[in-house]
């Protein structure tokens, strides 16, 4: 079927100036980060647009071509994730899911997010977070295992929030309709080729709601990265995750195909994310980078992890049977080295000869 990186400004301006017939200024020192950020954003960023950090929340990032309603978004979204819950495991620790529901929570505060957002967190290896249209959110234990603090969980997790705020599953799936409308008439000028450029395009319908386009993960880069550095975090934890992941790509070749293979974080789509740091974000004094509960989520599910591994040892571990008699040990009746019989009349017993006399 799930479940996104960021950097501060080191920028120095030297302004010399002198006027005509007066002593020569002063030299101005350099101006800091956030000064230079402030200027860049007042003369090159279009006021309300998906790049204006001010504006979030109150511009329309969901704004396209779209055949789907809200509700009808909405609706469709919940019964794919009644699905997914169907078939995967759903971990119901309340320390864990109130957790990481909470930080959702607070990027989703700081988004453009127009629905209401669902987050739960499903027991599997695999390092991944996904999102449904009509904002469902699922994150996988594994994503929580492999993150090093908690602005690396929550830079993956706005990425997805992004998709949410910006509509674009059904954004795609409609992109995916417009695609098959079109090829209709194929059928009467291309006979049976047309047909089949049509049947095409129909199959890959559904899949529009999960694998989106370039410019589709691009724009959920530069929205996330938004929202991750609204909420307080670190935005260069954005890209410090996605360094890390193409860094074991190379160690173990494939592992990337797997766990990102519908976006995955190409050079470009990092370099782009250490672009906009520098151009859209002023530098704060401090940011959120890990927190305690961080570190308490993650150990727990590192012992959820290990005691499932030690009883998956623990199911497969030697066994040994007693034959009946052999011993006065217990039995086992069905063979199966499972149930041992402890029936009184099991056990080995002693018979006394009758007597001439009795």
């Amino acid at each position: 079927m799930g479940r996104i990186g960021l950097y501060s400004l080191t920028v120095g301006l030297l302004v010399l100036g002198s006027a005509w017939g007066q002593a020569p200024a002063p030299k101005t020192p350099p101006k800091t980060a956030p000064e230079v950020g402030k200027e860049k954003k007042d003369t090159k960023i279009k006021k309300g647009s998906k790049k204006d950090v001010e504006a979030i929340g109150e511009r329309d990032a969901g704004k396209g071509v779209n055949f789907y309603s809200i509700e009808k978004e909405i609706a469709m979204g919940k019964g794919y994730a009644q699905e997914i819950e169907r078939q995967a495991k759903v971990i119901d620790d309340p320390v864990i899911s109130e957790y990481v529901n909470r930080v959702g929570q607070n990027l989703v505060r700081n988004s453009d997010t127009k629905v209401p957002v669902t987050i739960k967190v499903i027991d599997s290896e695999e390092v991944n977070a996904f999102a449904l249209p009509g904002g469902f959110f699922f994150v996988n234990s594994g994503l929580i295992l492999k993150a090093e603090s908690e602005s690396e969980l929550a830079g993956v997790m706005a990425h997805e929030i992004a998709h949410i705020a910006a509509r674009h599953g059904t954004r795609q799936a409609t992109r995916g309709q417009i695609a098959n409308l079109a090829s209709i008439p194929l059928i009467f000028m291309g006979g049976w080729a047309g047909y089949g450029i049509r049947q095409a395009a129909s199959v890959a319908i559904p899949m529009g709601f999960m694998q989106f386009s370039r410019s589709f993960e691009r724009e959920a880069d530069l929205l996330g990265l938004q929202y991750l550095y609204k909420a307080g975090y670190d935005p260069t934890s954005f890209v410090d995750f996605f360094e890390k992941l193409q860094s074991l790509e190379k160690k173990r070749p494939g592992t990337m195909a797997k766990i990102f293979s519908s976006h995955p974080p190409t050079d470009d789509r990092i370099q782009d994310s250490q672009k906009n740091i520098q151009e859209l974000l002023e530098a704060k004094p401090e940011y959120v980078v890990t927190t305690s509960e961080f570190n308490d989520v993650k150990n727990r599910l590192l012992a959820m992890s290990n005691r499932r591994k030690e009883d998956a040892e623990d199911q497969n571990r030697p066994r040994l049977r007693r034959a009946p008699g052999s011993t006065t040990g217990p039995v086992d009746p069905d063979e199966d080295g499972k149930t041992p019989k402890t029936d009184e009349d099991e056990r080995p017993k002693l018979k006394r000869r009758p007597t001439a006399g009795n």
